[in-house]
């Protein structure tokens, strides 16, 4: 063995997440089976941004840093053979950005150690990553705690000549959630024309911005429901549940680099309708009781009032006499869901509508008692809890997102005038635009 057996960085009671503004502690283990001699030993403590044009790729394009502190160890000398500690203390600015990993780009925090040794001799290193979370409190949003609510017209032609409209109105119970709280969506649909429409999908879209020479834009299907489409000249009602999986938060205050955001979009292929909700993902979930009934009850004061259509043409009057009223909806069924494996369950397909022990309608999961901590998009979620010591990674890969690549311009939810279809053909979609 050589004078070097042992170099690494350990940090006070094995701490691996942190909050900004928090002291750092460590020690630097040094074990020697011969004496070495040194001109110096260092330790840094730094947090940077690095974002690149190609995936998975370490050589940035752009970067940023957020802090790069230095101490001294120890000055030049000479260390006998056996075991040294160097205890070192660092405090974490007040601004440093919450930790992230993404194909395109990372915000990475660590402590880096060295022994610069004498000239011919071999330099040591060793280096430690950590973590930083600056919590999304959900209840500093304004509004958080009310529905979110979005409606479109699209008209509808059938028989060649005929026409009609159907109104698609989507709500969800809050504009927030945190992981492991399950999320109450409700559409609406009336069907005023006398053809039938496709079937309605909700889908959990996450949208990754990574500002490099050009914009690039990794959009991903988080979780997607599909219900059954409606009657001609009916209006229904369709409710569902969405358990939000372990994600990172949607802001990274002190990052102008990296951008995450969050949407529900509810849409039809036939007629194409889409409507699209922002929604947060936070680490501290809203604590007031929602001021208006959750979707599904009689009366819904955040809901919009839905278009009564006049009669249908007497040709088609005697074809519907018999059927429900649009002031009578009915209810549509749920034909599949396909979502990432919730916390700590086994590996097979997830019902969100059959709920753990656990997990509370509208609440998130009891698992910790302090802010969650994830920091990966990946196939695999490195996801802290309290008593983790460790990542501990989920068990289900991220679905595939629909087919993005014939879109010319960059693909956002927010003013898309329809989702793409099926095929799920690709799990990451990369869509550039190149700065004016």
């Amino acid at each position: 063995m050589g004078r070097v057996q042992l170099f690494e960085i350990r940090l006070s009671q094995g701490r691996v997440v942190y909050s900004p503004g928090e002291p750092l502690a460590g020690a630097v283990h040094l074990r020697l089976g011969a004496p070495l001699p040194f001109r110096a030993i260092r330790v840094t403590c730094m947090g940077s941004c690095g974002v690149s044009t190609k995936a998975n790729d370490g050589a940035w394009v752009v970067e940023e840093s957020y802090f790069n502190s230095s101490l001294s160890l120890a000055d030049k000398g000479s260390l006998p053979a056996g075991e040294h500690n160097f205890p070192f203390q660092f405090l974490l600015p007040a601004t440093a950005p919450t930790s992230f990993e993404g194909p395109f780009g990372k915000i990475v925090h660590q402590v880096r150690a060295s022994i610069d040794t004498p000239r011919f001799s071999k330099d040591h290193k060793c280096s430690l990553v950590f973590y930083i979370l600056s919590p999304l409190n959900l209840n500093s949003i304004p509004d958080i705690e009310q529905p979110n609510v979005a409606s479109t017209t699209k008209k509808f032609s059938y028989k060649l000549v005929k026409t009609g409209n159907v109104v698609l109105t989507a709500s969800t119970d809050l504009r927030g959630y945190v992981v492991g709280q399950v999320l109450r969506l409700q559409a609406d649909i009336e069907n005023q024309s006398g053809k039938d429409t496709s079937p309605v999908v909700a889908s959990l879209l996450q949208k990754v911005s990574y500002k490099a020479k050009r914009w690039i834009y990794d959009v991903r299907t988080i979780a997607e429901v599909e219900g059954t489409g409606v009657k001609a000249w009916r209006r229904a009602q369709w409710q569902e549940q969405i358990l939000v999986p372990a994600l990172p938060q949607s802001a990274l205050p002190g990052c102008s680099l990296i951008h995450i955001d969050y949407y529900l979009q509810v849409s039809m292929k036939a007629p194409e309708a889409t409507v699209t909700l922002p929604l947060f993902v936070g680490n501290i979930a809203v604590n007031q009781t929602p001021l208006s009934p959750c979707p599904g009850s009689e009366s819904s004061p955040g809901t919009l009032s839905l278009v009564v259509p006049s009669a249908p043409p007497q040709e088609e009057a005697e074809a519907v006499a018999s059927g429900p009223h649009f002031s009578d909806p009915v209810s549509l069924s749920t034909k599949s869901h396909s979502q990432q494996q919730p916390l700590s369950a086994p590996l097979g397909s997830v019902s969100v509508t059959t709920t753990e022990p656990w997990v509370q309608v509208g609440s998130p999961a009891r698992h910790s008692l302090h802010p969650p901590l994830c920091i990966s998009i990946g196939a695999t979620v490195p996801y802290f809890a309290e008593g983790s010591a460790g990542p501990v990674p989920t068990t289900s890969a991220l679905i595939l997102p629909p087919e993005y690549s014939s879109w010319g311009y960059p693909y956002d939810p927010s003013f898309s005038p329809q989702r793409p279809r099926r095929p799920m053909s690709r799990a990451v979609v990369l869509l550039v635009l190149t700065l004016a």
